[in-house]
């Protein structure tokens, strides 16, 4: 790749220099960051991207967003530069990582959900979620495939970890989370006890206390009995998702 540096002076101020990136829109990202730091404006990722390219960058793009992170990484630099912050950025480009990460993966959860419950999908109201992410942690591959398609609500996802697991994965769930701007907190999640399916008995029990209809119903779970736990009590209305093992 080519590259050509250019000064940086904001009211006739040499602030230092940076390199251009060989992208199209590296040029008019410059001045326009330049422009709007100069007149006081707010710092924000949209002088990098219209909202429509952002929206975009939310799912997998063909040549896995290289240009974008090149001028992602020009603007972080610039900041760095004009001492402006750009933890948007920094984290819109951690975002893009983490979808390119999961693609390149080939592990891609839509392809493996199998409706159980019914021949063909029915109409629906909302989407809830029912994870076990004791036992299923691909959090990126869930948001990026699950919750953020079918626009799940916080408030309608339902988590459960029981005290072992949550000692030795917490740290690295919370961190992947973080990329979403979530926590654990962020969602109904339970602190288990001890003991073989406490998890699985408190996901069902959630679930039939919602006593949900017309909603498409996605149980996050590798336990077989489970799965077969959760059709059992459904409603017919609701639409039953489990992974296809």
């Amino acid at each position: 790749m080519s590259f050509n540096k250019q000064k940086i002076s904001i009211e006739h101020k040499y602030r230092g220099s940076i390199e251009f990136p060989d992208t199209t829109e590296a040029k008019d990202i410059f001045f326009r960051t330049k422009q709007a730091y100069a007149n006081h404006e707010k710092m924000s990722i949209k002088l990098v991207f219209s909202d429509a390219k952002l929206a975009k960058l939310t799912k997998y793009q063909r040549g896995s967003s290289e240009n974008e992170l090149l001028n992602l990484d020009f603007y972080i630099q610039m900041g760095e530069i004009l001492n402006f912050n750009t933890e948007d950025a920094q984290q819109l480009k951690r975002r893009i990582q983490i979808i390119n990460d999961t693609a390149h993966s080939g592990f891609n959860i839509t392809k493996r959900l199998k409706l159980i419950n019914k021949k063909k999908k029915s109409h629906t109201k909302s989407s809830y979620l029912f994870w076990d992410i004791e036992n299923f942690s691909s959090i990126s591959s869930i948001f990026n495939d699950i919750i953020e398609p079918y626009n799940i609500k916080d408030e309608h996802i339902f988590l459960a970890a029981n005290p072992d697991s949550l000692y030795l994965k917490k740290a690295e769930w919370e961190a992947n989370l973080y990329d979403y701007g979530k926590t654990l907190n962020s969602f109904n999640f339970v602190k288990c006890e001890h003991g073989k399916n406490v998890a699985d008995d408190i996901l069902l029990q959630k679930f039939h206390d919602a006593h949900l209809k017309d909603t498409n119903v996605f149980i996050l779970t590798f336990d077989r009995e489970l799965k077969e736990r959760f059709s059992e009590v459904a409603d017919k209305s609701n639409n039953v998702y489990i992974m296809n093992t």
